[in-house]
């Protein structure tokens, strides 16, 4: 048994009626092979990435199940010959579910043999002594800034 994600989205103005009835058949063919249906999550309406089929929205549905790998098939059959299925993917996740739980029990492990942490007291740090003040400097005229115009106290007349 293997566990899967189905994503499929719909065209938007198809009757919630018609996409519980579509759900019901995937259902319908995951339970007749022997899986069982574990999450069936709708989105509802959500805007495209790009147009598909003159639409920019489309209704969005998640199904997660766990079944043996022969029903993958024929629920994609059925998504690809149904006009109201825009897009879908099939996704199997329990090797990566398995790679999680691995490396969170690797993390787990490496922990448990890692010492606790002391609490290291900051040593103390020896005075300073104060720097004696620099002497004050008086200012100096500064010169103007080329393009500044110059006062008239300043300027040479002939």
């Amino acid at each position: 048994m293997r566990i899967y994600e189905e994503l499929f989205f719909v065209e938007p103005d198809t009757p919630e009626e018609q996409i519980d009835a579509f759900i019901e058949q995937i259902k319908g063919v995951i339970t007749q092979s022997g899986g069982t249906v574990d999450k069936v999550d709708k989105w509802g309406r959500r805007k495209l990435a790009y147009k598909i089929d003159k639409f920019t929205e489309g209704y969005y549905v998640l199904i997660q199940f766990t079944a043996p790998p022969e029903p993958v098939k024929d629920i994609e059959h059925r998504m690809r010959v149904t006009d109201m299925v825009l897009r879908w993917v099939t996704v199997r996740i329990d090797e990566k579910l398995k790679k999680l739980a691995k490396k969170t029990k690797q993390r787990e492990k490496r922990a448990r043999k890692r010492p606790a942490p002391q609490p290291v007291a900051a040593p103390a740090m020896p005075a300073v002594p104060a720097m004696p003040a620099a002497p004050a400097m008086p200012a100096a005229p500064a010169a103007p800034a080329p393009g500044a115009p110059v006062p008239a106290a300043e300027t040479e007349e002939s």
